[in-house]
C-alpha cells in the first residue's frame, strides 16, 4: 500500500452523481477471505490487509444526491442508509467495495438505484439522533420477504490519526456490481476522511447480518470509527 493510497485518484469526466455522506459510524469485523469469497462478482475478489478482508457495517445519512451540477434532488436527495459491505479487488487492481446490501428510507430512492444500478437497495425504516457526543441509529428492513433490524449507539472522541487499517476500510474509490451478467466497476472520489475515535455503546443486530448470508458474527466488532462526513462525486462505469 503507497503513501498516496488515501488520495483519491483523478475521475474521469464527465461525473454523473454527487452525494453527501455525513455522520458515519463504521463498524468492522475480521475474517477469513474463504468465508466471504462467494459474494464477490466475477473479475473481483476480497481484498486483504495482513490476511484478513473485512466485513463492514456503516450507518450514516445521505444529504444533497443530485446531478453533478445544479440544485440537489428536493425530498428524495436525502435519507437515511444502512449499508453492508465488504472490500474488493480486481484483476486490474482496482481496489473497492461490494454491497450486500443498502437498506434507505425512501422507497423512490430503492426503486431507483436498483433498477438503474443494480445495487441491493432495500426499503427501511430508518432513524438517527445525535445528543452530543452520542450518536443512535435504527433501522427496520421492510424489504419483501426479509425480517431484520439494528440498533446502534456509540460516542465519538478525539480524531483519529489514521493509519494503515483505516485508510484500507475507508479510502476506497469505486464500487464492484454485477450488472447484466456483467461485473462493473463504479469509481468515485471525495476528500480524505476525517475519522474520529469512537467507543461502540450499544448494538443489536436482529438478524440484519444474517439478512445478506453472512454468519457467525454475534461478537463485538474489531474496528469502530466515525465521521462527521465528506461530499463525493461518482464518474461513469466501467465494465471488467
Amino acid at each position: 500500500m503507497d503513501a498516496s493510497w488515501p488520495e483519491a485518484p483523478a475521475l474521469r469526466r464527465p461525473r454523473i452523481l454527487r452525494q453527501g455522506w455525513r455522520e458515519l459510524t463504521f463498524l468492522h469485523w475480521a475474517v477469513s477471505p474463504s468465508t466471504v469469497a462467494h459474494f464477490f462478482p466475477p473479475g473481483a475478489r476480497p481484498d486483504t490487509f495482513e490476511g484478513r478482508t473485512y466485513v463492514g457495517l456503516v450507518p450514516f445519512r445521505m444529504v444533497g444526491s443530485g446531478f453533478p451540477r445544479g440544485p440537489a434532488v428536493p425530498y428524495f436527495g436525502t435519507f437515511l442508509e444502512t449499508n453492508v459491505r465488504l472490500y474488493s479487488v480486481d484483476t486490474s487492481g482496482r481496489r473497492g467495495v461490494v454491497f450486500l446490501s443498502l437498506d434507505a428510507d425512501r422507497l423512490a430512492v430503492v426503486a431507483a438505484a436498483r433498477t438503474v444500478f443494480g445495487l441491493p437497495y432495500r426499503w427501511a425504516a430508518m432513524s438517527h439522533g445525535a445528543d452530543g457526543n452520542d450518536h443512535v441509529y435504527t433501522s427496520t428492513v421492510r424489504h419483501p420477504g426479509v425480517r431484520a433490524s439494528s440498533r446502534v449507539a456509540v460516542r465519538t472522541g478525539e480524531p483519529l490519526a489514521a493509519g494503515p487499517l483505516e485508510d484500507f476500510l475507508t479510502a476506497r474509490w469505486g464500487l464492484h456490481v454485477a450488472r447484466a451478467g456483467r461485473t462493473w466497476y463504479l469509481p468515485n472520489q471525495h476528500p480524505p476522511w476525517v475519522l474520529h475515535a469512537a467507543e461502540l455503546v450499544g448494538f443489536d443486530d436482529r438478524g440484519l447480518l444474517a439478512s445478506v448470508g453472512l454468519t457467525g458474527l454475534s461478537r463485538p466488532p474489531d474496528h469502530v470509527a466515525y465521521s462527521p462526513g465528506v461530499p463525493a462525486e461518482f464518474g461513469l462505469p466501467s465494465r471488467l
